[in-house]
């Protein structure tokens, strides 16, 4: 027709134009905070608790203006909301696994109706989470509240529980240890951040009116993290758990030593990430979930793009053409812009090139950047900005892709792109991150489970396995014994000088002992020595050496050689070899129980039959290796999940005193059959067990270096272990002075701590019993870490 114009389908799609915002409508949260006068009370026992002698801290929102005012608890509240939670948790466990369950089901209801008010709330306070994700949440750990008596027997719940989250942290991460918590039938008190603070109290009220009992779910706020500290020096919690920051996960960790409570710590927020593309990835798919994903308005990570060299231009090309439309973010003040324009030129000093969306504005606006050629040491890859900032690094090879992966100190999540499954999956198993996303954007699902993987946490949440930190084995005795932080001088724990040994006539017919490093038997880096005497006995056995530090970093540089490839080793393999350390110690049958006798003076028949328990544990574990190994979930989505139990690394293990080769190849088998390494250090008085047991490791055909035994003083060597930055879990059974350093200590990196106190207040013997089978599940729980990786199918 004359007067028209041809377009093509590029022209047209050029030149649409986005439709209109929707603007955020919060006039149904806004009348609920008018209702609470603006004012948000502590909600203790079931109802809310408004008291005006009460310090108060306000929360605005993107704009600045007011949102509302939170209550500052004080000691008195603390008192009153722990008794609650003791009553609240009597009744809660007292009910069936069906009436809990159908409590939270209840309140899928009232989401159904008050969901909106959710949700706005949350987008008010900039702490989103939707009333859809929510529902998933309730409904997803109602079922466990259903099947717990039937798909976890013999776990019982462990009673308080404090929920900690940092002012960063989203209402959803904070959720998802509430609801977990409360499914497997402990009564929570959660101290929320200042953002999540208002959400984490309307729920609590639609809890109560879903027929919560009163006590049962309790919120206390508060200024900083001192109070989270504050509550957990009361004796009835009995477990804390964080989401947030690692800058506040590391104050509660210190504030928190000493007390004889667990603290499991998830720092989710401001990790950086990685985005891998393979020049086998649909490059469109890849580029559009890279803009969606890395220039998103609030996000909890950072992200760094890593590209094949290969597709180098291609990825840059196409990025350089859709970031054209993308409208600048704003930053939350003049400070971060500050921040953003250093990390830029930090960046360009380091050879990086600049794509943006458009010409840099000035004030609080900035276009959303790609930083190309970024070098992996550069601030805003190592130390990222919070603005909207991408760096760009390239790789050659699928290894190199993996070492620039792993280059971050936090080990969340990884997005990976290509067509090709096999690399996919090889790549998913190599990367040190709780949560692999092939060929997808990350999104949440709490059948999921994830662990922190090196400086992202020592907590698993989601899935199945994420429940067992709010559970014990019903046939555990132990009780952490609660105490009061006592006054240590941090910088000299475990630098006691050796005691003196004064040699006699006797001294040249005694035997010496050497500890076992590197698959070979030898002295201490000192030279040091130690003297054996037996229980009660003031004459001398023997000498053992004394080691220190430098025999405990021996025996990492051994251990961190042979442990992935003993990772790597089939489950029947590793099974085979801890089959052989069972024969072996069956035909060192009579010299061990002899050495146990000698030491402990127990009868010869107690000993010998600490022996064949020992024997028949080893056999257990190898008999374990092949039998537990994830599998895929159920996520409601199309594609597959699955769950892959790894192994943690280098194990630190301090020995307890009782049950002592009972003990020891308990632990032993543990990390070797979920493919660990592991130093042991033995008992300090009684060392000959652990000494004997060398002679088995002698003539075994474990890799040189996987199993370490060194003897010395348990102070000395527990701070060695602390303070070696690659051993990822530290087993201890010693005194409370030991426990209250590891904790205030490994801190940097986060290490995971299994603390037992061997003796309580009243100096008898505690730490668990050795003999229940029971052991075995609860060991290997703790000896690996999980982690999830998406597939979706179209």
């Amino acid at each position: 027709m004359a007067g028209t114009t041809t377009k093509t389908v590029q022209d047209i799609f050029q030149s649409m134009e986005c439709g209109p915002a929707t603007t955020s409508n919060t006039a149904t949260a806004q009348a609920w905070l008018d209702n609470q006068s603006r004012t948000l009370g502590l909600f203790i026992d079931g109802k809310f608790v408004n008291l005006v002698d009460r310090e108060t801290r306000s929360l605005v929102d993107s704009k600045g203006d007011l949102v509302c005012s939170t209550v500052c608890a004080v000691q008195d509240d603390i008192l009153q909301c722990a008794s609650s939670a003791i009553k609240g948790f009597e009744s809660w466990s007292r009910l069936s696994c069906y009436q809990r369950s159908k409590v939270l089901l209840r309140l899928t209801s009232t989401l159904g109706q008050h969901g909106q008010t959710v949700a706005e709330l949350c987008d008010l306070c900039q702490a989103s989470c939707s009333s859809s994700s929510l529902v998933r949440l309730l409904q997803y750990y109602s079922g466990w509240a259903q099947l717990r008596d039937t798909l976890i027997a013999n776990w019982t719940p462990l009673g308080v529980v404090l929920v900690v989250g940092s002012d960063e942290c989203s209402f959803y991460s904070l959720m998802l240890k509430v609801l977990p918590a409360l499914a497997m039938g402990n009564s929570v008190i959660v101290a929320p951040g200042l953002r999540t603070a208002p959400p984490a109290l309307l729920l609590a009220q639609l809890f109560r009116s879903a027929g919560l009992p009163a006590g049962v779910l309790s919120v206390l706020t508060g200024t900083d993290m001192s109070l989270a500290s504050d509550v957990a020096k009361n004796s009835s919690i009995s477990y804390v758990t964080y989401s947030g920051n690692k800058q506040d996960a590391v104050k509660l960790c210190k504030a928190t030593a000493g007390m004889g409570v667990p603290v499991c710590v998830s720092p989710n927020i401001g990790a950086t990430c990685p985005i891998i593309i393979f020049e086998s990835a649909d490059i469109n798919s890849a580029v559009d979930d890279v803009l969606e994903t890395a220039f998103q308005k609030k996000k909890e990570v950072h992200w760094v793009l890593c590209v094949q060299e290969s597709v180098l231009e291609s990825v840059t090309a196409r990025l350089r053409l859709r970031m054209a439309g993308l409208k600048c973010v704003a930053l939350p003040s003049d400070d971060v812009r500050v921040l953003v324009d250093a990390a830029v030129q930090d960046a360009q000093n380091s050879g990086a090139t600049l794509v943006q969306s458009c010409a840099v504005p000035s004030g609080t606006q900035y276009p959303p950047t790609l930083l190309c050629g970024a070098a992996p040491s550069s601030s805003c890859v190592v130390v990222p900005s919070p603005g909207p900032l991408l760096p760009l690094m390239t790789f050659r090879s699928n290894s190199e892709a993996v070492t620039l992966g792993n280059h971050s100190p936090h080990g969340q999540t990884a997005c990976i792109w290509t067509e090709d499954l096999t690399l996919a999956l090889e790549t998913s198993k190599s990367l040190s991150v709780g949560s692999v996303w092939v060929n997808s954007r990350p999104f949440s699902d709490p059948c999921l489970p994830v662990s922190g993987h090196k400086d992202s946490g020592t907590c698993t949440d989601g899935g199945q396995e994420g429940l067992y930190q709010f559970l014990r084995p019903s046939s555990s005795s132990y009780v952490p014994p609660r105490a009061s932080s006592v006054a240590l001088d941090y910088a000299k724990f475990g630098t006691d000088a050796p005691p003196v040994i004064i040699p006699d006539e006797t001294a040249g017919t005694l035997k010496s002992y050497s500890h076992f490093v590197a698959g070979k038997a030898c002295k201490s880096e000192s030279g040091a020595s130690l003297v054996v005497h037996p229980q009660g006995g003031s004459s001398v056995l023997g000498y053992c050496p004394d080691g220190g530090q430098k025999d405990v970093r021996n025996a990492v540089e051994a251990a961190i050689k042979v442990q992935p490839g003993w990772m790597k080793k089939s489950p029947s393999a590793r099974a085979q070899s801890i089959q052989s350390l069972a024969k072996g110690l069956e035909g060192k049958r009579q010299d061990i129980a002899s050495s146990i006798s000698t030491q402990t003076g127990l009868p010869m028949e107690e000993a010998d039959s600490e022996v064949e328990l020992s024997i028949a544990r080893l056999r257990d574990w190898a008999a374990y290796c092949d039998k537990v190994h994830g599998g895929t979930l159920p996520v409601p989505q199309s594609g597959t999940g699955l769950s892959i139990p790894e192994a943690l690394g280098v194990l630190g293990v301090v020995l307890p005193d009782k049950h002592l080769l009972l003990s020891m190849v308990t632990l032993l088998g543990a990390a070797l059959a979920s493919g660990n390494a592991i130093v042991m250090v033995p008992s300090q008085e009684y060392p000959l067990p652990a000494l004997a047991f060398i002679q088995v490791l002698l003539s075994s055909d474990l890799p040189a270096g996987l199993v370490s035994i060194i003897t010395g003083r348990r102070n000395q060597l527990t701070k060695a272990l602390a303070n070696h930055s690659v051993i990822k879990a530290i087993w201890y059974w010693g005194n409370s002075e030991g426990c209250q350093y590891l904790q205030y200590t490994c801190t940097s990196p986060l290490k995971t701590l299994r603390l037992f106190c061997q003796k309580d207040k009243d100096g008898k013997h505690c730490g668990g019993d050795w003999t229940h089978p029971s052991v075995l599940e609860e060991l290997w729980r703790n000896a690996v870490q999980w982690k999830s990786v998406w597939i979706p199918t179209a």
